[in-house]
């Protein structure tokens, strides 16, 4: 099965995203599986690199290397990384810019799309 994941809101400040990457990464270490995951709008912040939050609080950088180390792949929209100053080189290993043509491939591929 091949599952495209959506995420839309903040890396912090609601929960939506922190569900979609906890969703994410239980999919990539099912058999048969294939994950991609997109990062639209404010949920590029999601895959800086280094995040320094506090004890106890969830590392959402860690778990998008988590869903690559599993094979899935992380996408981000070049032009919402763009509008928020953000540069490929502060992403998280794993998570690269991507385009609004990648992000159309990926849905045309998926047999289920979820958004969060």
């Amino acid at each position: 099965m091949k599952i495209l994941i959506l995420l839309n809101d903040p890396a912090y400040g609601t929960e939506r995203s922190y569900n979609g990457l906890r969703l994410a990464g239980s999919l990539s270490r099912r058999d048969g599986v294939e994950v991609k995951v997109f990062l639209f709008g404010d949920a590029v912040g999601c895959a800086i690199g280094n995040q320094k939050v506090p004890d106890g609080y969830y590392h959402l950088d860690r778990m998008i290397s988590s869903v690559v180390r599993h094979g899935g792949e992380v996408g981000c929209c070049g032009t919402c990384m763009d509008a928020r100053g953000l540069l490929e080189e502060s992403l998280v290993d794993g998570a690269r810019r991507s385009t609004l043509d990648e992000v159309t491939e990926w849905t045309l591929w998926a047999d289920k799309v979820v958004t969060f």
